[in-house]
């Protein structure tokens, strides 16, 4: 069952992941513990394996998804390099916490987390940027292929320290890290959407090289299992960033916006009734 239901999970993961900047953890990992402690459809998973499986496919998907957004000159390297020095840290201490969740803990704060995410989203368009952002030191510009003039920045330090958060949650849970960062970039540094996902994949890529080395050390991770993912994934991301550049922004808020919905309450109801 696994040789077909893994390389399908891959695509899907791969192509929303790169689509909306998540990195696809959050379908691996919910899939993972559905099909595995659920159904028993896939054996020996728990919710360390399924963190550290995520993060090595999510070096395939970060991979070839900023490869593609690179094309589209979509990624703002300066900026995820950046993000990266705190992102980095933050993903090696986050896969050590991870050690101590059991399986409905894990459930219930990653639906919690997800609701959360979703929340921000909910309420972006009403929630003031914040004026000392507009006038940070680092400015950066873009223009989207609408014609719309883009102006963004931010502080250096509130940046680094906004990515070791998401580092950590990206080693706890195994989502990437881009569900919490494109919220950030949107809200707080008023990235385009287009531009916070393309910079996105390209941190998702370097933490999950740094979160997975953890997990791959603390024996979290199945190498058949992610050798079965990771192809689907690869090719799933090219899919997904074909697609972002076909969708509006605000569309693209949406689309992340029920996936986190969905996705959330899910996880909650298996972490208090599972």
């Amino acid at each position: 069952m696994e040789w077909i239901l893994l390389p399908l999970i891959g695509l899907l993961a791969g192509a929303v992941g790169s689509l909306i900047g998540l990195g696809g953890g959050v379908i691996v990992v919910p899939a993972l513990l559905f099909f595995g402690p659920a159904l028993m459809w896939i054996e020996g998973i728990t919710p360390q394996t399924a963190v550290g499986i995520s993060l090595v496919v999510m070096i395939f998907t970060g991979l070839s998804s900023t490869l593609a957004y690179l094309k589209t000159k979509t990624v703002d390297m300066k900026s995820g390099l950046l993000f990266f020095a705190g992102s980095g840290p933050g993903a090696v201490i986050g896969s050590y916490t991870n050690q101590y969740l059991a399986l409905d803990s894990f459930h219930l704060y990653f639906g919690i987390f997800m609701i959360f995410l979703s929340l921000i989203l909910l309420i972006r368009n009403k929630i003031k940027p914040i004026e000392k952002f507009k006038q940070a030191s680092y400015q950066r510009h873009f223009t989207d292929p609408q014609g719309v003039k883009w102006s963004y920045g931010f502080p250096p330090v509130a940046g680094v320290l906004a990515a070791f958060a998401v580092g950590f949650a990206s080693g706890l849970f195994g989502i990437g890290g881009g569900s919490v960062m494109v919220p950030v970039m949107i809200i707080a540094f008023l990235f385009p959407p287009h531009v916070a996902v393309g910079t996105s994949m390209l941190m998702v890529f370097l933490s999950a090289l740094l979160g997975s080395g953890s997990h791959i050390l603390l024996g979290n991770v199945d190498w058949l299992y992610a050798a079965l993912l990771a192809p689907g994934a690869w090719f799933g991301a090219k899919l997904g960033a074909w697609m972002n550049q076909r969708l509006q922004s605000d569309k693209l808020v949406i689309v992340l916006r029920l996936i986190l919905v969905l996705i959330g309450i899910r996880s909650i109801i298996e972490g208090l009734y599972g």
